[in-house]
């Protein structure tokens, strides 16, 4: 029997109380504007692991949730992690020393770890709809990552089409490159005068929103979203946070059942959450350690159990996906933790406050499980420069975060693996100002071509190529005209 899912805000009258993997991937809002969660998750024989390669595990761990999807779509959709770097091995854990290795997981189409999830993801819904005989639209709100990976996944796929929003002006040029000279007929992008925060809010409203939902269906469609409210992401995301520890196993780093710390750069909690059902799964992992920037609202949360946003506003940084107040993924570890009434009493208090407070005993589990703490600008600088001249290893801004944190949590006994989210390539004019060698003024394409010149370092061909396209997408509106303005987008519903 297929594993139901069900929502971490209880059940609203009139709608089912529990659905099928599918029903969640295919409409992810759920009850009271909360989110879908596994009513168990499957616990893992890693007797029975350790010889797999990347693409059997994927599979072995999907298959284990028990999900209503053929074995065929499922190899399918793994299959695509063979267009990464390296066709056999999508996600390289390098040893940097000090007790610290580095998972990379910005080897596939947009160079960010995005594509972990996404590049399956999108084959994966795209199969559903079609079996199904339906059409989607997939909204995707993007702090700089997901909306490449969306729209790359989803390019000119049947029965789908996207609406991807970013913050003008929060990305780096090329991450709003990938996405505004994207060309497939079935992609919208729509820039936002607002932060990530903004466009989030704004789609997880219009995911609910039963007027918004019959304007479409009037024209054959429904709702989805891409972002990591879809839990049909973060099961993706589980998978290589079991590969890492599986990865130290076989190099005898570890033994079997010895424990590991992971340290993931965090903003809207989804990698973050897969470390934790990985967890929850028998990974024997001691702490998740949350690395954040300057908007350390997660620092605070995890250090306090107080989560305050109400008199906070999105500082710019270096490290841009991570510039995020309200992590929706937060939601489902209180659920798991502490169940559903709990989970919406404090959901509702941040919806309507713009804070909550865990009590002593609350804030004592969180901390059982996680520990947390955040990089400066200049922090993130000063690293990136140590780890180049020191180590020749080229970090992002986002993946500067974890050093502080390792260090902070480093013990002997412990190996910790962290997570680096994306590649330079996508960050070059914060590369040239960390490792000193060039105008500080640079764009990205000046800067590029620096970094490799001064580096030895190779820009990947689907970076490079991004300067000589036509820009597509133009639109930017404010917030309030967003409805209206998707809605006008008519080519996408016929």
């Amino acid at each position: 029997m297929a594993l139901n899912f069900i929502e971490t805000r209880g059940n609203e009258k009139g709608r089912k109380s529990k659905v099928s993997f599918s029903e969640a991937v295919l409409n992810p809002s759920a009850s009271f504007g909360g989110l879908y969660v596994p009513e168990k998750l499957p616990q893992l024989q890693f007797e029975e692991l350790t010889d797999l390669n990347y693409f059997d595990l994927a599979f072995t761990v999907l298959k284990s949730f028990e999900i209503d999807v053929s074995d065929e779509v499922l190899k399918e959709a793994i299959n695509l992690y063979k267009k990464f770097d390296n066709p056999s091995e999508p996600v390289p854990v390098v040893d940097v020393g000090d007790n610290l290795y580095i998972a990379e997981l910005y080897h596939g189409a947009t160079r960010a770890f995005k594509d972990m999830a996404l590049q399956p993801f999108g084959y994966l819904l795209s199969s559903l709809a079609q079996s199904r005989n339906e059409k989607y639209l997939i909204l995707a709100a993007t702090s700089g990552d997901t909306g490449p990976a969306t729209l790359e996944t989803f390019k000119n796929r049947q029965n789908i089409s996207v609406i991807c929003l970013y913050p003008e002006g929060g990305t780096s040029d090329v991450q709003k490159l990938q996405m505004v000279t994207e060309d497939g007929k079935n992609l919208e992008v729509i820039g936002i005068n607002g932060s990530f925060d903004d466009a989030q809010t704004s789609l997880k409203n219009l995911l609910k929103s039963e007027k918004f939902k019959n304007q479409l269906a009037k024209n054959g469609v429904k709702l989805s979203a891409a972002n990591s409210v879809n839990f049909g992401r973060i099961i993706f995301q589980t998978i290589y946070h079991i590969y890492s520890y599986l990865e130290l196993l076989r190099r005898n780093q570890i033994k079997l059942g010895d424990q590991i710390n992971i340290i993931v750069p965090s903003g809207n909690f989804g990698n973050a959450l897969g470390g934790f059902y990985a967890k929850m799964m028998g990974v024997p992992i001691n702490k998740i350690i949350i690395a954040s920037n300057e908007n350390n609202v997660l620092t605070e949360f995890i250090e306090t159990g107080k989560y305050d946003i109400h008199n906070r506003k999105v500082i710019n940084t270096l490290s841009p996906a991570m510039d995020i107040l309200k992590s929706s993924n937060v939601e489902r570890v209180l659920f798991t933790l502490f169940g559903a009434e709990r989970t919406k009493d404090l959901m509702l208090q941040l919806e309507k406050n713009g804070k909550y407070q865990l009590s002593n005993d609350e804030v004592s589990k969180v901390q059982e499980i996680f520990g947390a703490t955040y990089s400066t600008d200049d922090e993130v600088l000063e690293v990136i420069n140590n780890y180049f001249y020191e180590k020749n290893y080229l970090l992002d801004p986002h993946t500067a975060t974890v050093v502080k944190a390792h260090k902070k949590y480093s013990k002997d006994e412990i190996k910790n693996v962290a997570y680096s989210t994306a590649e330079w390539t996508k960050f070059s004019p914060a590369i040239i100002k960390a490792l000193k060698i060039g105008d500080n003024s640079l764009r990205d394409k000046e800067a590029l071509e620096k970094v490799a010149e001064k580096t030895g370092a190779k820009i990947a061909p689907q970076i490079a190529e991004l300067f000589e396209k036509e820009i597509k997408h133009k639109k930017v509106v404010d917030v309030e005209k967003l409805e209206e303005e998707i809605l006008n987008c008519q080519h996408l519903f016929s």
